[in-house]
């Protein structure tokens, strides 16, 4: 099922990149991204309702919170760059950059997580990181 919401993901993620550049070419990138994010706020917890999930709030800890937090203060800081970034920049070129967390994300979960790269997963991130750099060029 993870890759059924993987796949939804990637796809949500293009269209908004696309939504984004449209939304942002009269206004300030910092306002787009409020307003992104109060729409991405009033979603969430609406969706939190629909599942039923409300009555675990309770149950969150000081860490998980401190880890939502931290995670919560790197998207808005994510947000805030990107949205700058697709105005100023062109999308096909903004977004493989983007992408380039990729990098991010393998680093931190080997040290977080001891996660280790198969051959064919290094060989296949290398292939993602050519393919940014040659876009670039």
């Amino acid at each position: 099922m993870w890759l059924f919401f993987a796949v939804g993901s990637a796809f949500f993620a293009g269209v908004t990149a696309i939504l984004a550049k449209c939304g942002i070419r009269k206004t300030d990138s910092t306002v787009a991204t409020a307003i992104r994010t109060i729409v991405v706020l009033a979603f969430a917890w609406l969706m939190v309702f629909v599942v039923g999930s409300q009555d675990q709030i309770g149950d969150i800890g000081g860490v998980t919170l401190l880890f939502l937090v931290l995670s919560g203060l790197a998207t808005g800081a994510s947000w805030l760059c990107y949205y700058r970034a697709l105005q100023d920049g062109p999308a096909s070129v903004v977004v493989p950059i983007d992408k380039l967390s990729i990098l991010v994300t393998v680093a931190f979960s080997y040290v977080v997580f001891h996660e280790k790269l198969t051959r064919r997963s290094g060989w296949g991130l290398a292939l993602i990181v050519a393919g940014t750099l040659a876009m670039l060029g």
